[in-house]
């Protein structure tokens, strides 16, 4: 009878559906809650979603009291490092999410899909998707202990290659991404220069006349196209990789490999500098342009609100742009890995909502930052022609319409294709920068020659370059770090012998990446990054947190996961993140999923290439061994989801014996041999 009592009190936290062991032991319980549930009916048996019920408060507190009693809260694992406080863990999130694509896409997108109605779609969709989906994960590798890997496992067996797929796009895109960052930390290598390599155009060898390449575009564009990337025509032509290129992306390795080396200890005094470093910057640089004249005028342009069909969806399904959307970091696993680390009793709500509002506030920065820059530009074009009709250079028909300042980017390109060609070709050179949507371009390349282009605008211009790169390459370093973490950890959770040796497994995993990242320097390689940040990425991330949104809210439970969140924090959570796993969440998903897929079959798929005979950047189709090569990266990247379901399928029954007990059922998962499967490691 006392058994079956305590077996009653141990039962609150679910329903009467719900799997629980007949011990009394409350670590035995916590096991029990990570495990799938059934509900028998008689002979027959019935799969069983798992959603429990929320607890009411006097079963809350019976829970509280036995866990408490039994296994003191936020014991961490015995052979786990622990981060030292809050902050620390807070630091590894923000690291995370605070991503390069906050500078190079979120203002792109903003300017081209309506501005101010932009914003307010964005925070709506990073609030009832955004944040759900980033408290699930949070939520799972807290409560379960696992990293990306395993906790899907425990989730549900038959959904565990998700960890794995996880695992390859933390890999594949720390490939590339490492590359953003080693282009960063060679212009700020060449900062240190007065005057900057790419404020003039070079003279040719022997001779006193410019390079007419360069003569006939700008020097950055110049610069960077030529001297850094040594760009090709076409993707097709490549060779060896970049020797400065390569020493640049070595020692980008040897900052993140130093950075990580020795586990938490050593990332989170990382974390300090790449997470506060950033923000100083981005905070100094916004100040130093609203100073600026005619910033005024880009914030207006910014704050203009424009109505676009369908407003939430259309800005965000095109190929690329979706990757803003996931700018938080979701569906890498990286949240769950850094999340085992931390005290169970950990307030992880919060937490979701402080990454996603400091994140807003990254993005929202850097657009003020760039538009307000884009307003000093069209200013200063402006008052040069003005002054150029007033003086009589120029004849009154090349004046800008007054209207211009309400609707630049329709009325600019009006207002100039209306003009005869001969006029257009007299004014051009005072123009050529003046059409926002022209400045505005998507992409990491582009982003580097506008940041180049926009220290020239500062006074004391060198401090700047040192200043502006400074910030790309810590953030970089943040993010890097936190695919790393997505990385490392699940290949010490799978092979807990790993953790012996932290320091010969992150520089293994260094030098690998390290070699396969040398493909991205060569004279092409910034064609193959486009094709994978714009094309690739989008898929398999939305298949990865459609799977998990659908495995903790039908297969684990909404309600149970919501059950767990209140014994956590002991206190009230809101019922709305419920619905947004069981409803909003899943929905928005399989749109932009959908989308993402029709987009990829019906458009063609195209790259920005340096065209070398007319010194200018062209819009080329990608060849269709390009296409072809996408497609098996999408699918070796996705494979082990159906395999690992297989797999499970084949080689694992689940034999069920059960008690009389009417308060409880026990649930063994056993192979064909008849032994009882395990986690890789124990849960404390």
């Amino acid at each position: 009878m006392e058994a079956q009592n305590e077996n009653s009190q141990l039962s609150s936290p679910l329903d009467s559906k719900s799997v629980i062991p007949t011990t009394t032991s409350s670590s035995q319980f916590i096991k029990s809650e990570f495990l799938p549930t059934e509900e028998f009916s008689g002979e027959g048996q019935k799969f069983d979603s798992g959603s429990s019920n929320i607890l009411s408060n006097e079963d809350h507190d019976e829970a509280l009291e036995k866990i408490a009693k039994d296994e003191p809260k936020g014991e961490a694992h015995s052979d786990q490092p622990s981060w030292a406080n809050n902050i620390e863990y807070l630091l590894a999130h923000v690291a995370l999410s605070m991503g390069l694509s906050t500078i190079w896409r979120f203002p792109y997108l903003c300017f081209h899909n309506g501005g101010g109605s932009f914003l307010i779609m964005y925070t709506v969709l990073l609030f009832l998707v955004g944040v759900p989906l980033l408290l699930l994960e949070m939520a799972a590798g807290q409560r379960m202990r696992q990293g990306s890997i395993d906790v899907w496992k425990i989730i549900s067996p038959r959904i565990g290659g998700v960890g794995y797929t996880s695992f390859m796009v933390c890999f594949i895109v720390g490939l590339y991404y490492s590359v953003l960052m080693a282009w960063s930390l060679f212009y700020l290598g060449q900062s240190f220069q007065s005057p900057l390599p790419w404020a003039m155009c070079p003279l040719l060898r022997n001779s006193s006349h410019f390079d007419p390449e360069c003569i006939r575009t700008t020097p950055t564009t110049y610069f960077w196209y030529r001297h850094v990337l040594k760009a090709t025509d076409e993707i097709a032509i490549d060779g060896l990789p970049a020797l400065h290129l390569s020493v640049s992306l070595f020692v980008t390795w040897s900052i993140i490999c130093i950075s990580i080396i020795k586990g938490l200890k050593s990332s989170w005094k990382v974390m300090y500098v790449s997470v506060f470093l950033p923000c100083i910057v981005l905070f100094c640089l916004l100040i130093r342009s609203l100073m600026l004249k005619g910033s005024m005028f880009g914030l207006k342009i910014l704050l203009a609100a424009k109505v676009r069909y369908p407003p939430p969806f259309d800005p965000l399904i095109k190929p690329g742009s979706g990757t803003l959307f996931l700018s938080l970091g979701s569906g890498f696993g990286s949240f769950t890995a850094i999340s085992s680390y931390i005290p169970r009793n950990h307030n992880c709500v919060m937490d979701a909502i402080a990454v996603a509002l400091l994140n807003l506030m990254t993005s929202v920065t850097a657009t003020v930052f760039v538009f307000a820059i884009m307003g000093h530009v069209a200013t200063e074009k402006n008052e040069k022609l003005m002054n150029l009709v007033a003086t009589g250079v120029l004849s009154p028909e090349f004046q800008f319409p007054e209207s211009l300042y309400q609707r630049i980017g329709s009325i600019y390109p009006t207002w100039f294709s209306n003009l005869s060609e001969q006029v257009q070709s007299m004014v051009l050179p005072y123009l050529h920068n003046c059409n926002l949507a022209e400045q505005l371009k998507e992409g990491p390349g582009v982003t580097i020659v506008a940041f180049t282009d926009i220290i020239s605008l500062f006074s004391g211009f060198t401090f700047w370059a040192i200043m502006i790169f400074m910030l790309l390459v810590t953030m970089g370093l943040s993010t890097m770090i936190g695919i790393m973490q997505g990385i490392i950890i699940p290949l010490q959770d799978t092979f807990s012998s790993l953790r012996k040796h932290t320091k010969l497994l992150t520089v293994g995993v260094c030098v690998l990446m390290f070699l396969g990242s040398l493909i991205f320097v060569g004279p092409s390689g910034s064609y193959y990054v486009n094709l994978l940040d714009d094309y690739w990425v989008s898929l398999p991330l939305f298949f990865i947190l459609i799977l998990e949104n659908g495995a903790m809210a039908w297969i684990y439970g909404a309600r149970r996961l919501l059950a767990d969140l209140i014994i956590i924090l002991d206190r009230p959570v809101s019922p709305i993140y419920r619905w947004l796993w069981y409803f909003i969440s899943p929905f928005v998903l399989l749109v932009l999923f959908v989308s993402t897929l029709i987009h990829l079959y019906t458009n063609t798929l195209t790259y920005l290439a340096w065209n070398s005979s007319t010194s200018d950047e062209v819009i080329r189709n990608y060849p269709s061994w390009a296409e072809v090569l996408l497609g098996v990266l999408i699918g070796i990247t996705i494979l082990p989801i159906p395999a690992y379901f297989f797999y499970t399928l084949l080689n694992v029954s689940i034999p069920v014996s059960t008690s009389h007990s009417k308060a409880t059922i026990i649930f063994k998962s056993e192979d064909k041999g008849g032994s009882s499967s395990k986690s890789s490691h124990g849960f404390p």
